[in-house]
């Protein structure tokens, strides 16, 4: 099959962010089937152009890059202009580009364009990939306030799901809102993957001034803004110099628009329990996530986030690290379920401090949980099992 894939966000493990077109599209082009992604150059990536529209190739998948910059930083106004730059010049793909399968990867609802041009002018097998429930979760939010935009929002989300022939949400909990809401009955779940043979590696600890192999953390990674809930972090390093627990570090890595307030903060009341290393790739991230006690997985108190599918819970169970998160969906159920993992309130910089203390000083709550960990990963969540899982869906909607 040829296969071409509208997302904005493509990166590899050098990058900063999630890697779920990247290793399923390379198990695809392994069984045989031409891969085309149409990106753009998000800041957490590790793609770079030159050119306006550069060609370039990862493992055998063709990416079309798009030079048009995308970072959480920018405003509102500009991150809309980019989102529909990057619909206008993917479109030229939908229509002149032969493909079997047309996959779009939603969010931005904007990118479910280019998908919709390809079915209207090739009556194309058209799916559409849900990685955030768009419009719905921006609105939830506030980034989306405007109510002529939310009606062209809700315009373009219900013709997506109208005219999509397979609908793939990355949780149980989308899978269902969709079909609950659009009665789209042609709709799978497959969640994010653990990358085992990255995160389940063996690795050396880098030396640096602010961590060693021997310290005590919790760590988290991804995007430092307001749906994370990242106030919360520094208040519980906060809280933990307050009782006297300062050698259990708070540790982040990456970055967003909330991220130079949070390190002001702990700045200027010298919290050196609370450590901040910067954007760094997958890659190199490994090591701080296995040594860590446990991985943050924070998000706002919201309905539509409860179907979430972070990127670091599937990594924090591939390294074989206890989760702490804040949801009360599909995650809380399987966490508790599994006992991987603890769902907080998310509220109470106690509450998180003291579960910490708790882990720090519970070496065997802490190893039970890990194996738990690893064996989840393994079982529910392999990339090759889930990218099989995918492809089949593909294929049979090609027949």
């Amino acid at each position: 099959m040829k296969i071409l894939i509208f997302y904005q966000y493509f990166t590899t493990p050098k990058g900063s962010w999630g890697t779920r077109i990247y290793e399923f599209a390379k198990e695809w082009v392994k069984e045989g089937h031409e891969v085309t992604v149409v990106t753009s150059i998000y800041s957490k990536s590790d793609l770079q152009a030159k050119k306006l529209i550069e060609t370039q190739y990862f493992e055998g998948i063709k990416v079309e890059v798009v030079n048009v910059k995308i970072d959480n930083k920018q405003p509102i106004l500009k991150r809309v202009f980019t989102f529909v730059y990057y619909a206008i010049i993917s479109s030229w793909y939908a229509i002149f580009m032969r493909s079997d399968i047309v996959i779009a990867s939603s969010g931005p609802i904007t990118v479910g364009i280019p998908g919709l041009i390809s079915n209207f002018f090739k009556n194309g097998k058209f799916v559409y990939e849900v990685r955030d429930l768009w419009p719905e979760v921006a609105i939830e939010l506030g980034v989306i306030k405007n109510n002529t935009i939310k009606k062209i929002a809700f315009y373009i989300e219900k013709k997506l799901y109208k005219k999509a022939k397979l609908v793939v949400g990355l949780s149980p909990g989308m899978r269902d809102f969709v079909i609950n809401n659009f009665k789209h009955t042609n709709t799978i779940s497959v969640t994010n993957a653990s990358n085992i043979n990255l995160f389940g590696s063996e690795y050396e600890f880098p030396k640096n001034d602010f961590l060693s192999k021997e310290t005590t953390y919790a760590i988290y990674t991804g995007n430092i803004g307001r749906v994370n809930n990242s106030y919360w972090l520094v208040n519980t390093a906060r809280y933990l110099k307050k009782i006297g627990r300062e050698d259990i570090k708070i540790v982040l890595a990456g970055d967003g628009q909330q991220r130079e307030e949070i390190c002001e903060i702990a700045r200027s009341e010298d919290l050196d329990n609370f450590i901040y290393l910067g954007l760094i790739s997958k890659e190199k991230l490994v090591p701080y996530i296995k040594n860590a006690i446990a991985s943050l997985v924070p998000l706002e108190a919201n309905l539509v986030l409860d179907t979430s599918s972070p990127n670091k819970l599937f990594e924090s169970l591939a390294a074989g690290v206890p989760v702490i998160q804040t949801t009360n969906g599909w995650i809380k159920e399987y966490l508790d379920k599994n006992r991987v993992g603890f769902t907080l309130s998310g509220t109470s910089e106690s509450e998180l401090g003291n579960l910490l203390v708790e882990l720090s000083d519970n070496g065997e709550l802490i190893y039970e949980y890990s194996k738990n960990a690893t064996n989840c990963a393994a079982r529910d969540f392999d990339q090759k099992v889930l990218a099989k899982k995918y492809l089949d869906a593909l294929k049979k909607l090609h027949e």
